[in-house]
Order: structure tokens, then sequence, then C-alpha cells
């Protein structure tokens, strides 16, 4: 058995029924027919009002070297693919082309994202990898931005690898940065992604020396001018931020600063204001307050509306793994293919799709803000003045917009990427400035307003039209 420490990414990483679609596309003389597919969510995560588009940049890259190793071709041929599809399959390159909107914008249910356009199997085979990048880093994306909306001017810092689902803590904690995080323990994402590294101590030291002042003396020793003491190993009032507070003063006389100290437990509203106290009166203003511990947005709201003296927040379990949501319900429909446009019925109209090659417009107003409204178009539409409910009958109103901006833009063409992505650091201050430009009733916890999303005269009139030919 060939083992292998990390996931070795190639076009396996798929679900079967892509493979037997292909197959049965290829069969039929079908695999230069073209197509279009279009990825897009129908409900934003968390009962929000909106969600942050991300991991755009890990999709292109890994579709610019997707191909079929010797190890995939002699594994489906022992799945009985047909080996006039195995033959094609192992010259097998992404050659499609991408239009999406830019990673960290802010995006909501119904209108496309992405679309790809390419041959019929191309499209089909990168189905469930793009569905499974994009779905995840977005969740976490959003979820850390709702952290970033309630921490204020707080540092966020991702703590949450070790409780991940497998390797998804690698993408998740660089989505955590375009959300609004300012760095992550994750070493290796870490480096990869030029991220800040964080880092404190566990209980293990503390537990594993011979006293707890012993520990925070040799961790300072080790540590100097990056020292974080966890202080709740035994007592945080009575001896954590005493026995800190006196190492801080020996590290002081050794030209040194105690950088934080850090609560992991009990109540943190109540610990940070007296370590506060404690800490001040020592003459140690600058040191300041880490804390963890099952926090989220609502926790940390909490925290902040508490006034809790809290400077940093180091989040783990709910931010990589999304809860409460999980998952993000992002699809992949198919809309166009072999010259005509097609549309998916379902007994829910909202599971209706939208056909044919499609733009996305979005309506921003006189004061720079986004109106609230993005208008669904066919690609060649420059001029749209009125939107229709994608789902209600006789709902449509006016756009009276000051800007009309396209969002999907070329990414990839011809299996390559177009330009190559800006620093992670640029993008979570692109999503930062794209979410002012959200009026703030839709980012509301509770009841946040809904985002309209509605579609053009001229798309109506189509998917109407193939609904009543389908539909009968």
């Amino acid at each position: 058995m060939n083992k292998k420490l990390i996931l070795d990414l190639t076009a396996t990483y798929t679900d079967l029924y892509e493979l037997t679609m292909g197959q049965a596309y290829f069969l039929a003389g079908r695999k230069d027919e073209s197509a279009v597919f279009d990825y897009f969510f129908r409900k934003n995560p968390f009962k929000g009002g909106y969600t942050i588009f991300a991991g755009l940049p890990d999709l292109l890259a890994i579709l610019e070297d997707f191909r079929f190793s010797k190890d995939d071709l002699d594994f489906l041929k022992a799945q009985s693919f047909h080996p006039d599809y195995l033959a094609y399959l192992k010259g097998f390159r992404f050659r499609g082309t991408i239009y999406s909107l830019p990673e960290g914008d802010v995006v909501f249910p119904t209108r496309p994202i992405l679309r790809v356009d390419g041959n019929l199997i191309e499209t089909q085979l990168i189905e469930t990898v793009l569905l499974n990048m994009l779905n995840f880093q977005s969740l976490i994306a959003t979820k850390a931005s709702r952290m970033r909306l309630a921490a204020g001017d707080g540092l966020l810092i991702d703590f949450g690898l070790r409780r991940a689902q497998g390797f998804g803590g690698y993408h998740a904690s660089r989505a955590a940065v375009i959300g609004g995080f300012e760095g992550t323990s994750n070493v290796r994402t870490a480096r990869d992604y030029d991220l800040r590294a964080f880092g404190t101590m566990a209980h293990s030291y503390v537990q594993s020396c011979e006293s707890e002042i012993e520990a925070f003396r040799s961790f300072a020793a080790a540590r100097p001018d990056d020292c974080v003491l966890l202080v709740d190993t035994y007592n945080t009032l009575k001896s954590g931020i005493p026995n800190a507070i006196t190492v801080a003063k020996e590290m002081e006389r050794r030209d040194h600063r105690l950088k934080s100290i850090r609560l992991d437990s009990g109540d943190l509203a109540y610990l940070a204001k007296q370590s506060r106290i404690m800490l001040d009166e020592a003459g140690l203003h600058y040191v300041k307050i880490a804390a963890s511990n099952q926090l989220d947005e609502y926790v940390i709201r909490s925290l902040v509306a508490q006034a809790a003296p809290i400077d940093v927040f180091a989040v783990g379990t709910s931010l990589v793994t999304g809860q409460p949501d999980a998952a993000l319900d992002g699809v992949y429909k198919l809309a166009w293919t072999n010259g005509h446009p097609v549309i998916k019925l379902s007994e829910n109209v909202f599971k209706i799709t939208l056909p044919d090659k499609k733009q996305v417009w979005r309506a921003i107003n006189d004061q720079g803000l986004f109106l609230g409204a993005d208008v669904v178009g066919f690609d060649d539409e420059t001029n749209i003045d009125m939107m229709h409910h994608p789902f209600v009958p006789h709902q449509s109103s006016a756009v009276n917009a000051s800007k009309i901006e396209p969002s999907l833009h070329l990414v990839m063409a011809g299996g390559k990427i177009v330009h190559n992505p800006p620093p992670l650091s640029q993008t979570a201050q692109y999503s930062r400035e794209r979410l002012k430009m959200l009026p703030a009733e839709y980012k509301r916890f509770e009841n946040p307003h809904v985002y309209k999303v509605g579609i053009s005269s001229r798309l109506k009139a189509l998917r109407d039209s193939l609904v009543a030919q389908h539909g009968g």
C-alpha cells in the first residue's frame, strides 16, 4: 500500500459519478460539445445576510495542473472503465475558460459567482473539486467576517487546526484571514501563504515544570521577545497573574517585555477585568490580554459589550468547522450546452435554475454603497434598468443606481490562469473594503435585511419560455 502523509491531489479527487458521466459523454461522441456551468449557492450561512467568496486562487492552481496520474488510470481500469475512455483521460487537461467574482467580495444567494465554459467532459469533471474548494473556504471566510464585525478593534487569531476536519484546517486558516483574522497558529499555512504565525504555550508546559513560576521563567528565557504566558493552569488570579507579574518585572530588568497573558477558562469578562487591574497596578500597562476557550461571534460580541479588556481573541473550533452550519450549500449547474440554453426544473420553484451564459451586475448608490440589488442577465447585456424576482411572478422593480458594475471577470483562459493572484493580505483588504460598502442592516446577526437578487427582462423571458417548454 502506498502511504502518503499529504494528499496527492490529482483528477481522481472527485466523485465517481463525474467520471461515469464523462465516460457516457465520451462513448456517445459528445466529448467536444460545448457547455457552460454556473456556481452559486441558495442560502447564506449562519442565518446571516451575506457571504464572503473565498478559495478561488487555490481552485485555479489545482485546475491548471488537473490531470490523471498512472496510479489514477490503473485504479480506474480496475473499476472497469472503458479502455478508449482511459486513453482519453491519460492526456486529459482542463482547457476551459472561467469567469469569476474577485476573491474576497461579498456575495448573495442564487446569483452566479463563477462561470465555467469549456467542453462537456472537462466542465463536468471539475465539479467536485470546485465545490469542495469554494464552498468550504467561503463558509470559513464568512464565519471569520462575522467575528471581525463582533471584535471591533480586537486582534483575531486562528487557533483551530487541532479541531479541524483533517486537512481542512490548512485552507481554513487561509480563509479566516480573508474574513478578517490577523494570523494563525497553523505553521504550515502561515509558511505557504506568508501569514503571521502566532503561538503561546499549553498547560502541559506549566505542568511539566516544578512550579508555575519556574515554567514562566524558563519560557520567558526561551522566548524573550515574543513571550505569552498561559495563566489559568492552577488559579488565574491567585497564582497565574501574580507569577506573570513577577516574571514580567524580571524581564524588564533584562530589557525585555512580556507580550501578553492568555486566559483559557472561566468567566473571561470577569477574569480579564481583574487581570487588567492587577497588571496596571504593577505598571504593566503594555501587557496585552488574550482570550481563548470556545469563542464564536456571539461570545466575542458579549465580551465586547461587557467592556472586557481583551486585546486578542484566539478562536478555534467554531471558526474552522463553520459551526453551526458546517457547510455552504453551493451548487454547480449546467446552463448552456451544444449551442442552446438549458434549465433544471423542480417542484420547488427556488431550485429552478437560470439558463444561458450570464453576467451579474451590482448596483451602487450615490454614496458609494451597495444599493441592495444584484441583477443577473445575459453576458452581452449592457443596459439593465429593470429587475424581476427570480421566483415570484409579477414582482419587479426599477434599478435606480448611480453605478452598475459587472461582477464576473476572466480569470482563466485555455486552462491557464490569466493573472497572478494578489497577496493574501491584499485580498483581505479588498474584502474589508467591499464589506464596508454593504449597509449595516445586511450585517446584523439577528434578522438581517435580505439583499435582493433579480433577473433582467430578457433573461426572465427566456427562463419563462423554457419552463413552459419543459414543464408541460
